[in-house]
């Protein structure tokens, strides 16, 4: 009903799903405001065995968390509207702190390298550079980047329309190395990949179907180790590369919130580091007493 991307539903199911199991002896009524508070404390750390809520096999993370904590209040607000309970016990539950982390991200000259990894001479070195090049030329995430549609390119307008998170709708441009990249994939590419089937998907694999998420990830972390980019190399990571490369050429948060889809500016700030790093070099060169 809300129009969650299908990660978030997935996401939210195994929280639910993980909520219901500690309360399965239980299965008559629905837990209250002592056992969500019990168990809310079970997911910061491991409670005895003989408590009504189990251990948690493992110590989550405060983002984690706090996506469960999303997960139970949105599923108590149901119930409420539902009129299957008279209150709700999350009302007052506190958040985790989050704190903010730095984004990773590549150098223009890693991005060089690496955009010229795939080889040329193989059609799915073809298509390889030309999602390369378009995640880069536009920072979509990868789940935007697979699902694209041949429809969805207008290269004579250089723009490209995406269906990003709650079906919501955005045109990116695109730059005119990515448009070539895209151009030679559905001149040589795309066609010996299908071999004489049809998709409507822009990005095919040797089976015909559409690239899957795991399946770029895959590639691109293949493509990382061959140019020597051993860190954590994901789609995100170039998602990172191409907001913190626009600030640094001084684009403003707000064109980069709308290109990255980003439906509060305050997700976008994180790329504030940029700004704050290039204070720095401004107080150096140009302040006499720097």
């Amino acid at each position: 009903e809300k129009g969650l991307a299908q990660n978030s539903l997935d996401a939210y199911g195994r929280d639910l799903g993980r909520f219901a199991a500690a309360f399965r002896s239980a299965p008559e009524r629905i837990p209250g405001v002592a056992e969500v508070r019990r168990y809310v404390d079970s997911l910061y750390a491991p409670v005895a065995d003989g408590d009504a809520v189990r251990a948690a096999p493992l110590a989550l993370s405060s983002r984690s968390i706090a996506r469960h904590l999303s997960a139970l209040r949105n599923f108590y607000r149901f119930l409420l509207s539902e009129g299957a309970v008279k209150s709700d016990p999350t009302e007052f539950l506190p958040l985790p702190k989050l704190w903010s982390t730095l984004p990773k991200y590549l150098s223009p000259q890693e991005i060089d390298v690496l955009l010229e990894a795939p080889d040329p001479a193989k059609p799915t070195g073809v298509r390889d550079r030309a999602m390369l090049q378009l995640l880069y030329a536009t920072g979509l995430r990868v789940s935007e980047l697979c699902h694209l549609e041949v429809a969805d390119l207008a290269a004579e307008f250089g723009t490209l329309r995406v269906c990003g998170k709650g079906n919501k709708q955005r045109l990116v441009p695109v730059g005119k190395h990515a448009l070539k990249a895209i151009e030679n994939y559905m001149a040589s590419g795309r066609s010996v990949l299908l071999k004489g089937r049809s998709s409507r998907y822009l990005f095919v694999t040797a089976r015909g179907g559409s690239m899957t998420r795991q399946g770029f990830w895959k590639l691109l972390a293949g493509y990382g180790r061959g140019v020597g980019i051993f860190r954590a190399l994901t789609p995100h990571v170039i998602r990172h590369s191409f907001a913190t490369h626009l600030v640094e050429g001084g684009a403003d948060l707000r064109s980069v919130q709308a290109m990255l889809g980003h439906s509060d500016i305050s997700t976008t700030q994180i790329y504030t580091h940029v700004l704050r790093s290039r204070l720095r070099q401004t107080i150096d060169q140009h302040h006499p007493r720097a």
